[in-house]
């Protein structure tokens, strides 16, 4: 049997998952980041992306998140996000209404906060659609 790890994912809403892990994937600001039991423990930030959970028998569980902070102790793995979704949750065309509004405000700014406030959206919105893609490439779509 393989080694497992305790994950949580929690939004600000609800706990989204909660069980073992025998891998689990995260879009960390400096890069995507791997994670397998007995990782040394680690405090990092997240960026808008795609969270992908191994489970024991080589099933996986796709998730989205706004961003974050990612927790790791050897042990357990926490992901705080304000937004977290199951990835199989997500609307698809809800995310690319949002994306078409970020780029038209980008393209509309009336100042910088307003600029920023619009990338950040298209952050979002793009990690969602990407999230998508995945499940669907996994699903043979």
């Amino acid at each position: 049997m393989a080694m497992t790890v305790h994950v949580d994912i929690v939004s600000a809403e609800s706990e989204i998952f909660s069980g073992l892990a025998e891998m689990v994937f995260a879009p960390g600001e400096m890069g995507e980041l791997g994670i397998m039991p007995r990782h040394t423990p680690l405090l990092t930030k997240l960026k808008p992306g795609e969270v992908r959970v191994v489970l024991p028998g080589d099933e996986e569980e796709t998730f989205y998140v706004s961003g974050g902070m990612l927790e790791v102790q050897p042990n357990s793995i926490t992901i705080l996000s304000d937004t977290a979704v199951r990835a199989s949750d997500l609307d698809e065309a809800a995310a690319v209404e949002a994306k078409e509004r970020a780029e038209q405000a980008m393209k509309d700014r009336k100042g910088e906060v307003d600029y920023a406030a619009a990338e950040v959206e298209l952050a979002q919105a793009v990690a969602q659609l990407r999230a998508i893609q995945g499940i669907r490439k996994k699903l043979g779509r």
